[in-house]
């Protein structure tokens, strides 16, 4: 029997060049840092198409620099029909982008979809604020949320293995308050 292929992630803003390339490029930092290079895929996309095939944001690249990250050879797409099929976890980075994702994708697979900071520890914002029209310290608070999902994240691919049928729900009373309230 083959060993099952790898666990396939999916970071999800609005226009791929701020928010979800950033959470990428720490995705990776931190899957590599856990030994999981080889058995988690990761990649990133807007629900729009503004920016397509654009770099990520010149702050964003500059700020995930100072912090060790390599954005400069990202490039942005939009969300297409197969990534729903295609990605194990599709991470929004606020409510706007998970209630878009969740409107065009199958309803078969809608377990897949959930909010990144799902994996943030309790207490913690429940959304990844835009920061395209703010100035440097919200580059930084991107930042310092993707790290703290992003650790959250690989303990639970370290923990739960593949759970390919969507994230482990790590904070479910955030999750219900979030994804399902009026």
């Amino acid at each position: 029997m083959s060993a099952p292929g790898p666990v396939r992630i999916l970071m999800v803003c609005l226009g791929n060049i701020c928010r979800s390339p950033s959470a990428e490029a720490v995705l990776r930092h931190r899957v590599a840092a856990a030994g999981l290079g080889d058995r988690v895929l990761i990649d990133s996309a807007g629900t729009h198409a503004g920016h397509a095939g654009q770099p990520p944001d010149p702050r964003s690249i500059a700020h995930a620099a100072r912090r060790g990250y390599d954005l400069a050879g990202l490039r942005a797409r939009r969300v297409a029909s197969g990534d729903f099929a295609t990605f194990d976890r599709i991470l929004a980075m606020d409510r706007d982008n998970l209630d878009h994702l969740l409107t065009v994708c199958p309803s078969n697979l809608q377990s897949r979809v959930g909010l990144l900071m799902d994996y943030a520890p309790a207490g913690s914002p429940p959304v990844v604020p835009d920061p395209y029209y703010g100035g440097g310290n919200g580059f930084e608070r991107v930042l310092d949320l993707i790290e703290l999902a992003c650790g959250g994240l690989v303990e639970d691919l370290l923990t739960q293995g593949r759970a390919v049928g969507g994230p482990a729900r790590r904070n479910e009373a955030r999750y219900n308050r979030v994804n399902h309230s009026g």
